[in-house]
């Protein structure tokens, strides 16, 4: 103990030469000076990056390139540079981060850090940013976040992060934006508090499986796409009205798509690729501008409802009857896509303005119960089939 205070009183003397000889009017906290040192003895500069070249230790780091400082503290560190194409770090983050215990906002540029986020990280009780995605950090999600109280956002999104998302994690109370995307997470999705100040979250493309807990109605954004997640979506999504983006596609989730999904004001609803299953039933025009619904088990009719979305992927279902003469038409007055290839569609109930097919809007109508009355393109997964064989189609063939 005795030997440490002497070297921290040696550093202060340091400082405050350094300090003199350069006119600065105020110096570092020796705790922080130690870290920022330990920091940047793991880490490098890529090729082509110049970002550490001006940290020079001999001189105040409060104005060092991506150091922030209110007083003698580190307040917000920035590493690398944030230009667009310049080239990142490389190393690794070292444990002394959780010296700086007065940082409130950590973040690193796109680059090649490699190794564990560190744990010692939960010690920065003020730390209400952390972003430090698009590196090559591996390892579980250190569970002592849950203890950053003023946490507001953590990115730790396009990494190579394993191990399950900690349910400690849900205990920051204060988190809005949870950004784990692009990872290899695995186990269950924890459970929320419902009082929970959450308005993004995103866990799409990881190895998540289980049921969609309940969560949170300040939800603004929601991406659970790219996952195994089963069970059902009628018990969680009706609570959550306050949604701008729905992405629940590539997963196994089957049952009924909730009607109430249609009447939000989302920028796009994905839900592809899963098993939903029964009719659609929208309650009144929906005005979502991309929705997805393609390759599932929905059938019956098609629902007129739809033909306020500018792109519409209903393709690769079951669906039976007549395409309704509104969602043609809207060809002609708006919509550029319409994808209903792959179901067991009889025919097209023509009406005004259903007779023509403006350049540039795309339809396919491919496989069905019907020789499509269109020669329009279709996407190359479509196959080169006009119409299904009649076997399959007993009520066209009657």
């Amino acid at each position: 103990m005795a030997l440490r205070c002497c070297f921290l009183g040696g550093l202060l003397l340091l400082l405050l030469l350094v300090a003199s000889s350069k006119g600065v009017v105020g110096i570092l906290d020796p705790v922080d000076f130690l870290a920022l040192q330990a920091v940047r003895k793991r880490l490098e500069d890529m090729p082509g990056s110049d970002f550490f070249s001006a940290w020079d230790f001999t001189d105040d780091p409060c104005g060092f390139p991506g150091v922030f400082c209110a007083g003698d503290r580190v307040v917000a560190l920035a590493l690398g540079d944030p230009r667009a194409g310049s080239p990142g770090l490389q190393g690794h983050l070292d444990p002394a981060l959780g010296r700086l215990s007065a940082l409130a906002e950590l973040s690193l540029v796109p680059g090649r850090v490699i190794g564990l986020i560190p744990d010692a990280l939960a010690r920065c009780s003020g730390l209400r940013f952390l972003a430090l995605s698009k590196n090559l950090l591996s390892g579980p999600l250190p569970a002592g976040f849950g203890s950053l109280r003023r946490l507001r956002t953590l990115d730790l999104s396009y990494n190579q992060l394993s191990g399950p998302v900690p349910p400690a994690l849900t205990a920051a109370s204060a988190l809005s934006n949870l950004i784990l995307c692009h990872n290899q997470l695995s186990g269950p999705i924890p459970r929320f508090p419902r009082s929970a100040a959450l308005l993004r979250l995103d866990l799409k493309h990881n190895q998540l499986s289980g049921p969609i807990p309940p969560l949170p109605s300040s939800l603004q954004y929601l991406a659970l796409g790219s996952n195994a997640l089963t069970g059902s979506a009628d018990a969680v999504l009706p609570r959550l009205t306050r949604l701008n983006f729905l992405d629940l596609s590539s997963n196994l989730l089957e049952g009924p798509i909730p009607a109430c999904v249609f009447r939000l004001r989302l920028e796009a609803l994905q839900l592809q690729r899963n098993a939903f299953s029964g009719r659609l039933a929208p309650q009144g025009d929906v005005v979502i501008p991309v929705v997805d619904l393609s390759y599932n088990r929905l059938w019956g009719s098609l629902p007129p409802q739809l033909a306020g979305v500018d792109r519409l992927y209903l393709n690769n279902n079951r669906f039976t009857g007549e395409v309704p003469s509104r969602l043609v038409q809207r060809l002609s007055n708006g919509m550029q896509l319409l994808y209903l290839q792959h179901n067991f569609l009889t025919g097209i109930e023509f009406g005004p303005a259903a007779a023509a097919i403006p350049v540039g809007a795309a339809l396919c109508l491919q496989y069905n119960c019907m020789v499509p009355p269109f020669d329009t393109p279709c996407p190359l997964k479509a196959g080169t089939q006009k119409m299904r064989p009649v076997d399959q189609c007993p009520n066209w063939r009657s």
